[in-house]
């Protein structure tokens, strides 16, 4: 995904995922484009503080299709595009864009073919980001201090995610509680570090997003796509309850749920029905198992630590 940066306006798309019939694209605009600062703190405080632009006329294009749409109060904006009567977009990956002011961004989007097997939904912070969510000094440290460039990756996820093939390869999405001004850089963060292309579904942060925010999120990608679902989050926070939900409401369409250990997991009841991990590695051996992921991608991802051969006292 990029951003258009000036010293005038800005535009974000955000990467989604859609399906033959429709693409769900969303973005913000933004009256001042975020500047580049001295430092990772600047950088990131103007990523947060840049003033939203409401009432921007914005143009969205996608396979030959646009349309103008208007921001709203808070400078997002979310536009349906179809596909002419009796045609569909063709299944795999496309560029949207999103024009406004004499500025643009571009974002990558899957349509999802029927026949994908699953889709995989992901948390980031201490899922696939090391971010320390349960110490608040690291927290403020990795969320402020910390960029794309430097944010550590949770050792083995990367790989993980992509050994999932059963038999062909399920679509990913990001939904996660990093604020929407931090698309760039959780994009930026995931090809750097060789996760496969996924739709972002970042928190607008506000009164009415500091709880419950995953869940809505998560039912309209249930409600939009008819794939079974995989879940994978940690412990750290609310992971394991707001998937227990979902489970609940969804009967039959999750065919699992991984939680990293991050903290917090002294209370196994969190857990039911669920596989706890503290590796990657562990997480991959049980998809394996259960038709999820490649058992030769897995085997060759996380190779077997050689048995520690003995030495016998002469």
């Amino acid at each position: 995904m990029s951003c258009a940066a000036s010293a005038g306006p800005a535009v974000l798309l955000f990467p989604a995922l859609g399906r033959g019939n429709g693409v769900l694209l969303q973005g913000r605009v933004l009256k001042e484009a975020p500047t580049e600062g001295s430092s990772v703190l600047a950088r990131n405080l103007r990523r947060l503080t840049a003033p939203n632009w409401e009432g921007a006329k914005v143009e969205v294009s996608f396979r030959g299709l646009t349309t103008l749409v208007t921001s709203g109060h808070d400078g997002n904006f979310e536009v349906n595009l179809q596909p002419a009567k009796g045609e569909a977009f063709p299944s795999g990956f496309s560029v949207a864009e999103a024009k406004v002011a004499g500025v643009s961004a571009q974002a990558r989007v899957e349509v999802v073919a029927d026949t994908a097997p699953f889709l995989l939904i992901s948390d980031f912070d201490d899922t696939i980001a090391v971010t320390q969510v349960v110490k608040t000094a690291k927290l403020l440290e990795n969320a402020l201090l910390k960029d794309s460039d430097t944010q550590q990756a949770v050792p083995g996820m990367a790989a993980f995610y992509g050994c999932l093939k059963a038999p062909g390869a399920p679509s990913f999405a990001l939904v996660s509680g990093s604020p929407v001004q931090y698309a760039p850089r959780v994009a930026s963060f995931l090809t750097r570090n060789g996760f496969p292309p996924l739709g972002l579904y970042l928190r607008d942060l506000g009164p009415g997003t500091l709880s419950d925010y995953k869940q809505p999120i998560i039912r309209r990608l249930m409600q939009q796509f008819p794939q079974p679902v995989v879940l994978v989050g940690d412990s750290g926070e609310h992971d394991p309850e707001v998937y227990a939900q979902i489970r609940q409401e969804f009967p039959g369409r999750v065919k699992a749920i991984y939680i990293r250990d991050a903290g917090h997991a002294e209370d196994a009841s969190r857990f039911t029905d669920m596989v706890l991990f503290h590796e990657a590695s562990e997480a991959a051996a049980h998809a394996a198992k259960n038709g999820l992921a490649d058992p030769t991608c897995v085997a060759g991802a996380f190779p077997a630590q050689a048995p520690t051969v003995e030495k016998t006292a002469p």
